[in-house]
């Protein structure tokens, strides 16, 4: 099967493809620095030619402002429109767990945008929703930065492994369409500002965190299970305790 990853060389798309060239499928790796823009469309119809299935795992370069509506509603127009006349018969997407509850933020607003056009095209579709990825707990706990202390909100978060979301996506790429939402998570429930001081610690890193209830997530304050997924998601192996020794082993 041909398989096309649209943003091939980002964190879950370098391991999306691994996997799925590892199982037999033939990949077509779609990213700007191959030469592929999903934004004007340059080279998508060579990138979808003859797929049968196209996993898109883009992301806006920008969370703030307009930047991240206008990169999703163009990206995924130009990504659907470039399927429909390739007789792509799947179309996968990333997203995130939350999203629709979130909307108050630029950046959520825009996956929903992103959702949406999905949904509307009539395409078959899958869209999986993923917990914050571990690779990016580093930038989520700057977006807290006062000084020399964290101000962080407890809001309860399952995050997770790039590579677990990678190997369901995988699954997922080679079934039939869902035509509806599913979710992944972690294993472990831990408060944003608990997953904080756990990475600090682990990286010998002495600067406070301090809890803070109003403290903003990409803009939008946060009820305590605003975060999590449904009781129905896909619960993933790795643990943060698990993921942060192999990090630092490399």
């Amino acid at each position: 099967m041909k398989i096309t990853v649209a943003g091939a060389t980002g964190v879950v798309g370098t391991r999306l493809s691994e996997n799925l060239r590892q199982s037999g499928h033939q990949v077509a790796a779609a990213s700007l620095s191959l030469g592929v823009d999903t934004i004007t469309g340059k080279g998508l119809d060579t990138a979808l030619a003859g797929a049968e299935v196209i996993v898109d795992v883009t992301n806006a370069a920008s969370f703030g402002d307009r930047a991240a509506h206008e990169f999703f509603r163009a990206s995924t127009r130009n990504l659907l429109a470039a399927a429909a006349e390739a007789g792509v018969s799947h179309y996968l997407a990333l997203s995130v767990v939350g999203t629709p509850r979130l909307v108050e933020s630029d950046y959520f607003r825009a996956k929903m945008v992103q959702e949406n056009l999905i949904r509307a095209s009539k395409r078959p579709y899958t869209i999986l929703r993923s917990t914050q990825f571990y690779e990016f707990i580093s930038g989520l706990i700057d977006t807290g930065a006062d000084g020399d202390v964290f101000r962080l909100p407890p809001a309860f978060m399952k995050p997770v492994a790039a590579g677990d979301v990678a190997a369901l996506l995988a699954e997922l790429a080679m079934g039939a369409p869902l035509d509806d939402v599913a979710e992944i998570g972690g294993p472990e429930q831990l408060g944003i500002d608990e997953i904080a001081r756990i990475y600090l610690a682990a990286n010998e890193d002495e600067r406070q965190v301090i809890t803070d209830r109003s403290a903003s997530y990409f803009g939008v304050e946060l009820t305590d299970d605003a975060l999590l997924p449904g009781a129905g998601a896909r619960v993933a192996t790795e643990k943060l305790s698990d993921w942060l020794y192999q990090s630092m082993g490399e």
